[in-house]
């Protein structure tokens, strides 16, 4: 997926920019870069690293005296090399992205044939941030330009361009991901970061969300709108089963919060007697927490992630890596196992390449029974709109293969796997819950994870629980109804 951070200040800004980028590290795996403007020397400093086998900080803390200026924009991306700078007709500026964008080959062709070049091959293909900054510089203005690049792309975008007196903040057309405005305490300047988590500590206080498509240019004075938001919105709701980190918040609701409620509400219904509920590390803990209040059992650490070297698990590109990754930063307490009807509460299965493993792991350690909760719904439908996995196919979701086992067509019958209690969901569950060995597994309905976001169901993505974003990503225009 990825994340950003800008900060213009009325002093330096090389260490507000440094820890804010950092703070978005969970975001993304692969690239990180900052770029300031040093306005007294009149150029762009810029530093892009690797970050796949090594974190954010040990890459850029030996050369951060380098980054001189008030002014300035980093990332994690699970994307290539960026920030881009780039000279046009509209200045001087850098870009960083967040982004997915599904027809960059139709594109590249189409700027290859009206004569532009592409300069950042390292990777052998084309740079999804350098194709973005040339959609917007075939506008006479930056409004222009992006609004071309939101007319041309499908997929999802946003963006922060560094021009030499500001930042413009973009969000994409519909909102999929967030971009968050801070003001300073002090009054001495404003940041804008993918993740709210990056205020705090940093002398922010939440000033506003950008709404969809919403663009604003950011001074050390002042946050002015070049476009003004749209109405329709659907933001990820992933973002706070799985991605978010615990203390940001988004469109006004809390993620370690919003965990909770779902937590709470499925330990108050569930008939399951247990002994204890436990979290799968990191973004389980949360709904764990509150499946025990809601059921009124203990909450116990009966998994412990070991922190100190193990990435996350979807990081490495190889499927091998990632299965070894997933197993080894998860360790189980045998003195909290044994003897114990254990239940377990993780964000989601994507494809549940470790859990057969682990369940039988659990047992052999001394658990009576192993039941399993699940933050939201089945995965059902790949994600066309933000690169939340690094899944290639459908079939790498493990409810497709169910139901390829079930029906013979991994497409059959999809609607009907997707509605809680329907004949075919049961089933599917059963079959998932066998395959694991798991005394009992069950799923959040999605009425239940969109109350606890707090939205209507209207304003936020479910595509991959329930298949309902089909329209195209993108609109033509402001007054397009075009859904082809």
């Amino acid at each position: 997926m990825g994340g950003f951070f800008g900060s213009a200040l009325k002093e330096s800004c090389r260490n507000d920019l440094f820890y804010g980028t950092d703070y978005n590290s969970h975001l993304g795996t692969r690239r990180a870069g900052m770029v300031t403007y040093d306005k007294a020397d009149d150029r762009f400093c810029r530093s892009i690293h690797s970050i796949e086998n090594t974190y954010f900080r040990s890459k850029f803390e030996e050369e951060l005296g380098k980054f001189k200026g008030n002014i300035g924009i980093g990332v994690i991306s699970d994307n290539d090399p960026q920030p881009i700078v780039i000279n046009s007709h509209l200045g001087k500026f850098a870009v960083v992205t967040v982004a997915r964008i599904n027809n960059i080959d139709e594109l590249e062709k189409e700027l290859l044939d009206s004569g532009a070049h592409f300069g950042e091959l390292s990777s052998g293909k084309t740079n999804p941030t350098e194709l973005v900054a040339l959609l917007i510089n075939q506008g006479k203005t930056f409004e222009e330009g992006i609004t071309n690049l939101f007319r041309r792309i499908k997929g999802s975008c946003s963006l922060l361009i560094l021009t030499e007196d500001s930042i413009i903040a973009v969000r994409d057309q519909l909102g999929r991901t967030p971009v968050i405005i801070g003001k300073k305490e002090d009054n001495t300047g404003f940041g804008v970061s993918s993740e709210s988590t990056a205020f705090p500590n940093l002398g922010y206080k939440h000033l506003r969300d950008l709404g969809p498509g919403e663009a604003v240019r950011i001074t050390d004075s002042e946050v002015t709108t070049l476009i003004p938001p749209g109405d329709e919105m659907q933001i990820c709701s992933f973002l706070w089963v799985y991605y978010g980190f615990p203390t940001s918040s988004y469109e006004g609701t809390n993620v370690e919060e919003m965990r909770f409620k779902s937590g709470f509400e499925m330990g108050k219904n569930d008939e399951s007697e247990v002994d204890c509920a436990a979290g799968i590390p990191d973004s389980g803990v949360g709904m764990a927490l509150g499946y025990a209040a809601g059921k009124g059992v203990p909450y116990m650490r009966c998994i412990s992630k070991y922190t100190p070297t193990w990435p996350r698990s979807f990081t490495p590109s190889v499927q091998e890596r990632r299965n070894l990754v997933a197993k080894m930063k998860l360790v189980p307490n045998e003195a909290m196992l044994k003897d114990r009807k254990v239940l377990f509460c993780d964000d989601s299965i994507v494809r549940g390449t470790q859990l057969k493993d682990n369940v039988s792991d659990l047992f052999d350690l001394g658990a009576k029974e192993v039941h399993m909760r699940i933050a939201c719904p089945p995965l059902i439908y790949g994600c066309p709109f933000i690169g939340f996995t690094s899944s290639k196919s459908d079939m790498e979701l493990l409810t497709r293969r169910m139901i390829q086992d079930l029906e013979g067509d991994s497409n059959k019958n999809l609607d009907k796997y997707s509605t809680t209690g329907s004949e075919e969901y049961n089933r599917m569950v059963e079959k998932i819950k066998d395959k694991f060995g798991l005394t009992s597994l069950k799923f959040n309905p999605i009425e239940t994870l969109v109350n606890a976001i707090g939205l209507p169901k209207e304003k936020i993505c479910t595509h991959c629980f329930d298949g309902s974003s089909r329209f195209h990503p993108h609109k033509c225009c402001n007054n397009c109804n075009n859904k082809d």
